[in-house]
């Protein structure tokens, strides 16, 4: 017996599919796998079709995350927030464009993108074994509004990446990271603070924006296998019934743009392994991603390093138990919150403590700032050995993306550095510490 909000919702999808697209199939089920959907043409002009161009059934997702790039995070490039330290006045790419005006802050910002991420980041990617980068992009890059303050261009950089991906042999996962309102009230969500999403137009907004990427990129599903429609909205602060529509509603639009998209919907920090089990069961190409930290609260921070590799390994028969794909689409090789501005601009850590309302665990040095190699032997083996537990336990269902590809001075977070000092497995599947899973 199919409930009524499922019912709904599947209805909902249909409707945001009938209104964007001239087709008139006969079923859901024709609308979503129909051959006549526009074709693609490569760089040769050759017309083809295609469906998702990867098997996200018989493969793994071995990925990294282009944190920081397009989406601006002060703890990954604390270097564009350093002359507010002081001041605390920007935390945020929202209060660091309305600071330093369009012009000013275009030009910085197009400093950063054309600096930060390039074709030989990508090669380095490839090189390293991964097949997928997610790249995070905001609405504003992609359906301004007026009155905010963001400067645009991203999408330009967004094509260049997708390129890139082509010749470096990656296939990409695009992000929408940031939407009207902010949908968690995290700086990475482009504005820290309260959580408005939901509010007004902000859903319809984020509709338009997903759309625009869905249209941008139809012609690219050879390398641009899937969407996200929302990075992280905050459960706990949302509708969740409301979010359950807009994930019909973005699937809709996407699917309309090319049925070759595989959609991905965040699990808004819900139980992944039971309150999605019902969600989309008759949605092709419907993927589920969950953020897999244990740094953020004191408990966490104070596991020892063989109890964040256990409760690791006790992910593994969960993820496998889904009933849909499912990616780890954030995680990390930090056991601890140490690095520079982490938890916000000028907050500090629950690790040693300096976060408001926390006691001590341990030392933060060398964590803080500084480099892979700069770690002490003890980090390194906890490093290496989480990391480890980490990847067994995420590819016993579709994969994983680790967050992020580089940091500015966050050694337990970059992975390129990680993979450089040894500390991220090469290849992929050898192992220091095996059997941590079994």
């Amino acid at each position: 017996m199919i409930c009524t909000s499922t019912l709904l919702r599947s209805v909902t999808a249909l409707l945001a599919l009938l209104s964007h697209t001239n087709a008139a199939p006969t079923s859901y089920a024709s609308m979503v796998n129909d051959q006549d959907y526009p074709t693609d043409r490569d760089r040769s002009n050759k017309v083809y079709k295609r469906e998702v161009a990867f098997d996200f059934n018989g493969d793994k997702v071995r990925a990294v995350n282009l944190g920081g790039w397009l989406v601006l995070e002060p703890w990954i490039t604390p270097s564009i927030f350093e002359e507010w330290s002081t001041s605390q006045t920007v935390v945020d790419e929202y209060t660091y464009t309305k600071t330093l005006g369009k012009s000013e802050a275009s030009s910085r910002l197009r400093s950063h993108w054309n600096t930060f991420i390039t074709q030989e980041d990508f090669n380095a990617i490839a090189q390293a074994g991964l097949n997928h980068v997610r790249i995070p992009i905001g609405y504003w890059a992609v359906a301004p509004l007026e009155g905010d303050p963001y400067v645009q261009g991203q999408l330009d950089f967004m094509d260049k990446a997708v390129d890139w991906a082509r010749s470096a042999g990656l296939k990409v996962m695009v992000d929408l990271h940031g939407a009207p309102g902010s949908q968690n009230g995290f700086d990475n969500s482009g504005k820290y603070g309260s959580v408005e999403w939901q509010q007004g137009n902000t859903v319809s907004q984020t509709l338009t924006a997903i759309e625009n990427l869905a249209n941008r990129y139809k012609g690219a599903t050879d390398v641009v296998t899937s969407i996200e429609l929302l990075n992280e909205p905050l459960g706990s602060s949302l509708d969740l019934g409301g979010v359950q529509d807009f994930y019909s509603n973005g699937y809709g639009r996407v699917k309309a743009a090319s049925s070759d998209f595989a959609v991905v919907i965040h699990d808004a920090f819900q139980d992944f392994s039971s309150y999605w089990t019902g969600f989309g069961n008759d949605y092709a190409d419907l993927m589920l991603d969950t953020h897999q930290y244990q740094i953020f609260s004191p408990e966490q921070v104070g596991r020892s390093p063989s109890e964040h590799v256990s409760a690791a390994c006790a992910l593994g028969p969960q993820l496998a138990g889904t009933n849909k794909w499912i990616i780890v689409g954030e995680w990390t090789g930090a056991q601890t919150d140490c690095a520079k501005w982490l938890n916000g601009l000028g907050k500090g850590a629950r690790y040693d403590g300096t976060f408001q309302g926390t006691s001590q665990t341990g030392s933060c040095e060398g964590k803080y700032t500084g480099t892979v190699a700069g770690l002490s032997a003890d980090d390194k083996k906890n490093i290496r050995s989480y990391i480890e537990a980490q990847l067994d336990a995420y590819e016993q269902r579709t994969g994983w993306v680790f967050w992020t590809w580089k940091t500015e001075s966050a050694p337990e977070w970059h992975m390129k550095d990680l993979i450089d000092q040894g500390l991220f497995p090469q290849p992929l599947n050898s192992r220091q510490y095996p059997g941590q899973c079994s």
